[in-house]
């Protein structure tokens, strides 16, 4: 079980057009800074109840809420901020840390892969989703050794996994609040989370790996030394003849598939936050309800479901636009469910279109 979780990144100011900051956001920075977490919070909601679209002041909240242990609260803030700022990878980054930190790294890794995606040169969110997937490594072979204990490729292959997590966990710092000026000073902080150190310029800031407190394995057998085989007598050959060379394949994925799959990311963004009004938006006007229900009878049956209490989870994955023709699109992807009563898994087909500018589904099927 590790100690620490995947360091939080601090938003600098490229989220914000306008270069000059008022004194209430820089009297915030300095509430951050000093860890007055409770007086930073109070504060951020002052300045949203006049700018409630300030991505720096929201983003700021949702770290205050991550070191004041409200992490169902900071999720909710960052999700929140990719669907207002879809091109910023910073937000997603943090969903990925909060994720990581209650051990949901499926849905890490697609928030980190939607960092890459808005800016695939973000170096952070490549070597976080590298950390990412050896979590998920080490929990395969854990899971292999499990059912098989005598596994030796397993026990090697899981050991060098936990030694190089804990490895470079100890080399990782712990974050920073935001500075009174455009970029971040560092600076600990009470939560598991961290960045680097701060640039000459704003820049996106580091998270670290998840490390595993384990005890160092015992290193693999030294194999035995091969024999060289003889080298065998040179072979002529006949020479063959010329083949047409085939044209390389073209890249045919739609210019449109990153905005659709992002629309794909939100539906079950606000499926899992329970969030109906959004959910529900997510749907086209002319969307072709299950079970021969008409939209009103259905939406009062997804209402209700959604707003029955527990918690909702729902992952996606192997998510493919499959086809783009005008404002028509075709995405399979198979869909993980989980509730206090229901936990499903099933591939899905969605069939899309673009109203209004934003791609909505149109029809929902289950399999295929």
């Amino acid at each position: 079980m590790s100690k620490r979780a995947l360091a939080a990144t601090l938003l600098l100011a490229s989220l914000i057009c306008s270069p000059v900051r008022a004194d209430p956001i820089q009297d915030l920075q300095a509430l951050v800074k000093q860890g007055q977490f409770s007086q930073a919070l109070e504060r951020a909601d002052s300045i949203l109840a006049s700018k409630p679209r300030d991505a720096q002041v929201r983003f700021l909240k949702g770290v205050v809420l991550s070191e004041l242990n409200r992490g169902a609260e900071a999720i909710v803030v960052f999700q929140t901020l990719t669907e207002d700022y879809p091109e910023l990878p910073e937000p997603y980054n943090n969903l990925a840390v909060l994720y990581a930190q209650q051990r949901q790294y499926d849905k890490a890794r697609n928030a980190l892969e939607m960092a890459i995606r808005t800016h695939p040169s973000y170096a952070t969110a490549h070597e976080n989703l590298g950390d990412i997937y050896a979590r998920l490594a080490s929990q395969a072979y854990d899971k292999a050794l499990a059912l098989d204990s005598s596994n030796v490729a397993a026990q090697n292959k899981l050991a060098l996994i936990r030694e190089m997590i804990s490895v470079a966990g100890s080399k990782s710092g712990r974050p920073a609040a935001p500075a009174v000026a455009a970029a971040p000073a560092p600076r600990p902080m009470t939560p598991p989370v961290a960045v680097a150190p701060t640039p000459a310029k704003p820049a996106p800031a580091a998270m670290a790996p998840t490390p595993a407190v384990i005890a160092s394995a015992k290193p693999a057998a030294t194999p035995a030394p091969v024999t060289p085989a003889p080298t065998p007598a040179p072979v002529v050959k006949e020479e063959p003849k010329p083949v047409a060379k085939r044209p390389e394949p073209k890249d045919e994925t739609p210019p449109q598939a990153a905005a659709i799959s992002k629309a794909i990311q939100n539906w079950a963004g606000a499926w899992a936050r329970k969030d109906v009004k959004s959910y529900l938006g997510h749907y086209a006007r002319d969307f072709d309800p299950p079970k021969g229900l008409n939209r009103k009878a259905w939406e009062e049956e997804r209402t209700q479901r959604l707003t029955k209490p527990g918690t909702i989870e729902v992952d996606l994955e192997n998510v493919k636009v499959v086809s783009v023709n005008g404002d028509r699109a075709t995405v399979k992807l198979r869909q993980h469910y989980r509730s206090a009563n229901l936990s499903t898994s099933s591939n899905k087909t969605l069939n899309l279109i673009n109203q209004d500018g934003k791609w909505v589904i149109q029809q929902e099927r289950v399999g295929g």
